[in-house]
């Protein structure tokens, strides 16, 4: 039996790069982040802030999504702004709340991108998102659920939203492991774009780095001197 062919009928193997994948950033309001307890309110907009960042240094595809701003749910996090700059936000009216297909701009504006593979993440992780990603699957479209960077008003609801989407097709990814992913695309071997995001959003990361760099250079000189 051929395994890789097996294997690739359960799930593409193709490396996920920023040819051929889209983020898609849905509902990351304010007025939502008072109710999430699923996770860590700090590390999540962190963690939602990284994902976005990472579409921006690499230039995969970037479709971004959010209710009126006008309803209790309210703007983007600015955080999210200041790292979208001019990318335009859909804004979606109420009667397309949950399954942003529906609405007619955001389909379009994903399928302008011309890529096969959605990386989603937002609010909620049982409301918006889980919709959103089956639209996705129902639409054609690879869907993953980026688990660190979503988020519900309690656990049982984000786990379980998680394992159905896990059931019907989505795949579970992280944004951390999406930029180490896009980062060995040979364009970007040499490119400081994970350095930097180390940097802003991995700081345990980054400082176990340096430790390491700093004891190497002791030991040279060290050695150097002996």
């Amino acid at each position: 039996m051929n395994h890789s062919t097996e294997m690739d009928k359960v799930m593409n193997l193709t490396p996920l790069s920023p040819d051929n994948t889209t983020v898609v950033l849905v509902d990351l309001a304010v007025g939502f982040a008072n109710i999430l307890r699923s996770h860590n309110l700090a590390e999540h907009i962190s963690n939602a802030t990284g994902l976005t960042k990472t579409a921006k240094l690499y230039g995969s595809g970037l479709v971004v999504t959010n209710g009126e701003a006008s309803k209790p749910s309210g703007p983007m996090y600015p955080e999210i702004v200041e790292v979208l700059g001019d990318q335009p936000v859909i804004e979606r009216a109420a009667s397309y709340a949950f399954n942003s297909f529906r609405d007619p701009a955001f389909a379009d504006a994903v399928r302008a991108e011309s890529r096969d593979r959605l990386v989603i993440a937002g609010i909620a992780t049982d409301g918006c998102v889980l919709q959103t990603a089956l639209g996705a699957l129902r639409e054609g479209y690879e869907a993953y659920v980026v688990v660190d960077a979503v988020a519900s008003p309690s656990k049982e609801a984000h786990d379980v939203a998680i394992q159905r989407m896990i059931m019907s097709g989505v795949v579970p990814i992280t944004w951390w492991s999406l930029a180490a992913e896009f980062q060995l695309d040979e364009k970007f071997t040499d490119a400081p774009y994970r350095s930097e995001l180390m940097a802003q959003f991995q700081p345990a990361m980054m400082m176990a780095g340096r430790t390491f760099f700093a004891g190497a250079k002791q030991a040279a000189a060290v050695g150097a001197s002996s």
